[in-house]
């Protein structure tokens, strides 16, 4: 409930008689935040998307606050781009039907493109209209690939016999995927002999020996669930023949010529790859040791190389040769590419070019202008424009370029758009700028031209504010940084006998002002306990809402007193915006509110220590088994191993953890175990600086690339006694991993 409700009505109701329309309250729309799966039991809201064909049924929940919105709203959800921008969003969800529901939750679909680490949402209201802030961002993936990848020379389809490739010294090959349709629209995790590369394209260049493979990189969360691991091509090196291209006779080219390149090492058996500014232009070719390069085909200028390969001889390519073109010169426009012809005005158009014996012709609508043969014209007619230049000697002497058009119209009258040119939202910002974002030049058909370049510092300016002079606002632009200037802004402008006014922007700033709101407690240890929200602001003459998890609480009182717990948030209203605090969250008492830096079993190794920090708490104790104290900070140094206590409080609340502290193991993770039921070397036991941590995964594949096992908290207890292997022996694989980076990979073989 708000304070001052006997006037309220009153002055809600003068505001509507005297303006006919106004803004008392505006709606605050909350960012969108993950929500669990109604039509799946036992799940918790989601901190990542991976979507696929197989499932992709995700919810967010939504909050806004009073008053309620038009009839017509729908609440529209949205989804930025893979960097959190939200130029161009794509519409996830709409719902007309929530008008009166202030939380309610949007179910969403991922769309089938959407691959990378720092999606956004958000919401969006139709009528009035209005925009929530960002969401936090997320990684997001439609897994829409889950098939090994295929790997080739240049991605040509050919795997070398036996996976292998040599290179000649000093040369490079490049391997590509080439079983994955629109392959450069994925970025990957290439691997050589085991180690991350930083290459995320699906083709990289490689000049060190090494067996290299691939994967989709779908983010640290998905990857594991795609299964795309390549087959492996093994790089080794070797000694040169010497391959190079035969000098040509010319590579300067005029249109229509060509020109044929020849290798200097032909025979043997060998192929032939052809390559055109690093890309391959042909295939690998039995004795195909010449290339053509046709002039007639446009953008025939480039680097060529070849490149040879065969049994017995390492991959090699060639140096480049240049080939160019002979008749190649530029023209470029010199003037704006749309002009003005104001009454009784003449106007200089004008091209440059590269061309060493220029011959100039101006064309009007593509009519040909006779005596206008120079670099500029003069014109006082409107129409499109444009130069045509040729070389009048040289190799390539019937070349002709057109220069870009020049578009001049005399306009019968100016439209102005005026807009927020800094970041605004109603009762969101402190301050803004309006100022001009267009000029069109209208004819008597009503074509607009855009002339903002050629006219902005043409015009006289003046501002006005609901339609009265603004003293002094005589520039293109406006800045606004008082709520006294909060109103509806349009612009005026006069050239020549042309007076066109503006469209309309209205401006309702939030007033500069922090709002603080404070508890005596933010855990709740119990039922009976009652915990005091309060602020330091006057609410004496204010209008103001207490709200919790997004929802009016109707309590009149300047200070709060709860037993519930939740989000909390004072609203103080101020010229018709909402004034937000911050928000308080009061928990209930939970042993998860107490955190280490380490997991509750510590390990380090014989001889040294490890200092763990508690955090979370208002104060702290450590005990040892003896019950004696170690330290009262949140960090404690453990030296010897034992069972510890830890006491944390939080303001009133008490919670206890019991801390294990072990010697660091000192094998390495076994890459052989024998399933013989014999109790010795049965499961796969890894150190425990890797085993029995909720931060590290363990995954194993199979020789299919399969996932059998993706656990956290590993409790060395891989393969069960139940596990049944088809054969006598078997190879596995493994990685190690947390949810940044690969820390151990490698294989495991199973002997029965």
């Amino acid at each position: 409930m708000r304070s001052n409700t006997t006037t309220r009505p009153f002055i809600v109701l003068l505001a509507f008689l005297l303006l006919g329309w106004s803004h008392t309250v505006a709606q605050t729309l909350n960012k969108p935040i993950p929500a669990d799966n109604p039509n799946m039991a036992g799940n918790s809201p989601w901190t990542a998307v991976c979507a696929s064909a197989d499932f992709n049924e995700y919810y967010v929940k939504f909050t806004w606050n009073t008053p309620l919105v038009n009839s017509n709203n729908a609440f529209i959800l949205e989804l930025s781009d893979a960097n959190g921008s939200f130029a161009n969003p794509v519409e996830l969800a709409s719902d007309n039907t929530k008008n009166t529901n202030f939380n309610f939750d949007f179910r969403f679909e991922l769309p089938t493109t959407t691959r990378g680490e720092g999606y956004k949402l958000r919401v969006r209201s139709t009528s009035p209209a209005k925009t929530s802030p960002a969401s936090d961002a997320f990684s997001m993936y439609y897994i829409d690939f889950k098939s090994s990848l295929l790997i080739s020379p240049n991605g040509n389809g050919n795997i070398p016999t036996g996976g292998t490739i040599e290179l000649c010294d000093g040369n490079s090959a490049t391997l590509a995927v080439h079983n994955v349709d629109n392959a450069e629209t994925y970025r990957y995790n290439w691997y050589r002999s085991g180690t991350p590369l930083a290459e995320k394209g699906h083709s990289i260049t490689v000049d060190q020996a090494g067996i290299y493979m691939v994967e989709v990189d779908y983010g640290s969360v998905c990857s594991g669930s795609a299964n795309t691991l390549s087959n492996d091509i093994e790089i080794t090196t070797g000694a040169s023949l010497g391959i190079a291209i035969n000098e040509p006779s010319k590579t300067a080219l005029c249109s229509g010529e060509s020109q044929t390149l020849e290798a200097n090492i032909m025979g043997q058996g060998l192929t032939y790859t052809w390559f055109k500014n690093g890309e391959a232009i042909t295939g690998p070719v039995v004795d195909a040791h010449t290339y053509t390069v046709d002039a007639s085909v446009p953008g025939f200028e480039g680097d060529y190389a070849v490149e040879i390969d065969g049994d017995g001889t390492c991959l090699e390519r060639s140096s480049a040769i240049a080939i160019t073109n002979a008749g190649d010169f530029t023209v470029t426009r010199s003037n704006e590419a749309n002009m003005v012809l104001l009454p009784g005005q003449t106007k200089t158009l004008s091209v440059a070019t590269t061309a060493a014996t220029p011959v100039y012709q101006w064309y009007k609508d593509g009519a040909l202008l006779t005596g206008q043969t120079a670099n500029t014209i003069d014109i006082d007619e409107p129409g499109v424009y444009n130069a045509r230049v040729s070389q009048s000697g040289g190799a390539c002497a019937s070349t002709a370029i057109d220069s870009e058009p020049t578009s001049v119209v005399v306009p019968v009258s100016f439209e102005i758009n005026i807009a927020y040119t800094t970041e605004y939202e109603d009762c969101k910002e402190t301050s803004v700028v309006l100022g001009i974002d267009k000029i069109n030049a209208l004819d008597s058909e009503g074509a607009k031209t855009d002339v903002t370049s050629v006219l902005l510092n043409s015009f006289a300016y003046q501002w006005k504010k609901d339609g009265v002079i603004v003293n002094g606002a005589t520039a293109n632009t406006i800045s606004l940084t008082e709520i006294s200037e909060n109103g509806v802004y349009d612009l005026e402008a006069v050239l020549d006998t042309y007076n066109p006014t503006s469209n309309e922007l209205n401006v309702l700033l939030l007033v500069n002002e922090d709002l603080a709101i404070e508890a005596s407690s933010t855990v709740i240890c119990n039922d009976s306990e009652s915990i005091t929200i309060s602020t330091t602001t006057d609410l004496s003459a204010a209008t103001f809402d207490w709200m919790k998890d997004g929802v009016n609480l109707n309590r009149a009182t300047e200070i709060l007193n709860i037993t519930e717990t939740g989000k909390y948030q004072l609203v103080v209203y101020r010229n018709g915006c909402p004034l937000p605090s911050n928000e308080v969250n009061i928990s209930p008492l939970d042993d998860s509110l107490i955190t280490l830096d380490s997991p509750d079993t510590v390990v380090f190794p014989s001889g040294g220590s490890k200092t763990v920090t508690a955090s979370g708490g208002t104060s702290y104790q450590w005990f040892d088994m003896n019950n004696t104290e170690l330290s009262d900070s949140a960090s404690v140094t453990f030296t010897e191993v034992g069972s510890y206590l830890l006491v944390a409080k939080i303001d009133n609340c008490e919670i206890t953890k019991q801390i294990s502290v072990a010697l660091q193991d000192t094998f390495k993770v076994p890459n052989v175990i024998t399933v013989n039921g014999d109790g010795i070397n049965d499961q796969w036991i890894i150190p425990n600086t890797y085993s029995r941590n909720k931060d590290i995964n363990v995954l194993i594949y199979n020789a299919k690339g399969e996932v059998i096992l993706n656990v956290k908290d590993y409790q060395n207890n891989w393969p069960e006694s139940t596990t049944a292997f088809s054969k006598q022996n078997m190879v596995f694989y493994y990685k190690i991993k947390t949810d940044k980076e690969v820390l151990k990979q490698g294989t495991i073989t199973i002997i029965r």
